[in-house]
């Protein structure tokens, strides 16, 4: 078991008359917590305890919790006081902990041990984090799978995989006036296709569950008065963004974070996109071009009156966006109802018709919608980072082994093995760690 000194933090401060906890952890926890009650403390037993000070006065009364180790959230002995949730008497209680000989928690920490004492993965740790953060019931049932260790199985069984083929092929390298083909070649080519399906597949579903949890980066971009800040404004609720009918008006981006349907969207209005303007409008299109450049989707509206000319307006500029969703705005002028409707949502931002129908294409891509969304698991962007290195070394094993050259397939293998490992911890430098439990809240 890892060891460390102990450690004590407000774990949650409820309001005045709620429930506050102050949670101990480390190898004097329990002594820490008996001199504090007064009282020996039984594993797993809610005492009734008074807790007191250093003159023997009583600071509060409550709870106190004992959880011996290692069945345990941290795997150490953890003791929760729980008392009455005024700011004033856990600080006193946390105060106290410190004296006996606890120290503050850093953030993360108590997640942090749970990590190094083989409690959780480090996809599970950050899942704890993600659960925490959850903006609706979605999120938080994708945080819980992932705490559940839903994503970490998958990602260790591939990894077992990949070991089981690098093994291969480091034996083939042994053998090496024997052919590959009377190795074992065809079995071997077999399992690193299976492996590089089930890389895809995983990767497919870990970018869901990074949408999930971060959401979608959308920028509304198309030609001056298309109806851009009255789209933002429609699907924000609420008047957000300055309408007018003069060309020109929005110059510089304006940033708002909305939830669609479980879809959380950080929405950004941009300067209309055309040719000519004044220095500042051309400053306000120069800075939607470069926020177009971070963009998960572009969402391109345009004058349903005048398609033609607004697709050439923004051919240039959203050319990059991995993901474009075109808004046929105004369609409540047309003279009747629009005829093509193929790679389009035809809308009216002033009416309100058709926003249902675009509520349900941003579902889409964000994929709630696909097959298998309900099950989906909680993912970061490092996760999903880490799962694209390991397809890039899978596909260049798959290459050098087809040219006989195993030196550099099995160095590939262990790459692709080691990236995954980055996802559960094992394989994960110090700085790593530091800079994710650094993040969580203090108590976590």
């Amino acid at each position: 078991m890892h060891s460390q000194d102990t450690i004590a933090a407000i774990a949650t401060a409820a309001g005045a008359g709620g429930v506050g906890v102050v949670r101990v952890s480390g190898a004097r926890a329990l002594e820490i917590a008996e001199m504090l009650c007064g009282r020996p403390l039984k594993p797993r037993f809610a005492h009734y305890a008074r807790f007191h000070d250093a003159h023997g006065e009583t600071l509060d009364d409550g709870i106190a919790l004992y959880f011996r180790a290692p069945a345990s959230y941290t795997g150490e002995d953890v003791v929760e006081l729980q008392a009455h949730g005024s700011p004033a008497v856990l600080r006193a209680l946390l105060d106290r902990c410190c004296a006996l000989g606890a120290r503050m928690a850093r953030p993360g920490e108590f997640s942090e041990r749970a990590f190094l004492n083989g409690k959780l993965d480090l996809a599970q740790a950050e899942a704890v984090a993600d659960l925490i953060a959850a903006g609706d019931a979605r999120a938080a049932r994708a945080a819980r799978r992932s705490l559940d260790g839903v994503f970490s199985r998958r990602v260790d069984a591939l990894a077992d995989a990949l070991l089981g083929l690098r093994v291969h092929v480091e034996t083939a390298i042994d053998f090496v006036d024997e052919p590959l083909d009377t190795l074992g070649g065809a079995q071997l080519r077999a399992g690193l296709a299976q492996a590089a399906v089930d890389l895809d597949a995983l990767l497919v579903e870990a970018e869901r569950g990074q949408k999930l949890r971060d959401g979608l980066h959308a920028v509304i971009v198309g030609p001056p008065n298309a109806g851009k800040s009255s789209l933002l404004n429609a699907l924000a609720g609420s008047e957000r963004a300055i309408v007018s009918d003069i060309a020109g008006t929005t110059r510089d981006l304006l940033r708002e974070t909305v939830r669609v349907d479980g879809v959380e969207l950080t929405l950004v209005d941009t300067a209309g996109l055309r040719t000519g303007g004044d220095a500042i409008e051309r400053e306000g299109m120069r800075r939607a071009e470069t926020e177009l450049t971070r963009a998960d989707l572009a969402i391109v509206v345009l004058d349903a009156r005048d398609v033609a000319a607004g697709r050439d307006a923004v051919a240039a500029a959203i050319a990059g966006v991995p993901q474009r969703l075109w808004v046929m705005n105004k369609a409540d002028l047309l003279p009747g109802p629009p005829t093509d409707t193929a790679d389009a949502v035809w809308v009216s931002a002033r009416t309100g018709a058709g926003l249902d129908a675009l509520h349900d294409r941003l579902r889409a891509l964000a994929g709630l919608e696909a097959e298998g969304s309900e099950g989906a698991f909680s993912a970061r962007g490092r996760q999903v980072d880490a799962l694209r290195r390991a397809r890039h070394e899978l596909a260049a094993a798959r290459q050098q082994l087809e040219g006989d050259m195993l030196d550099l397939a099995a160095e590939a293998l262990r790459a692709a093995h080691d990236s995954l490992g980055e996802i559960t911890g094992r394989v994960a430098p110090d700085d790593l760690l530091g800079h994710i439990f650094s993040r969580f809240c203090i108590g976590k």
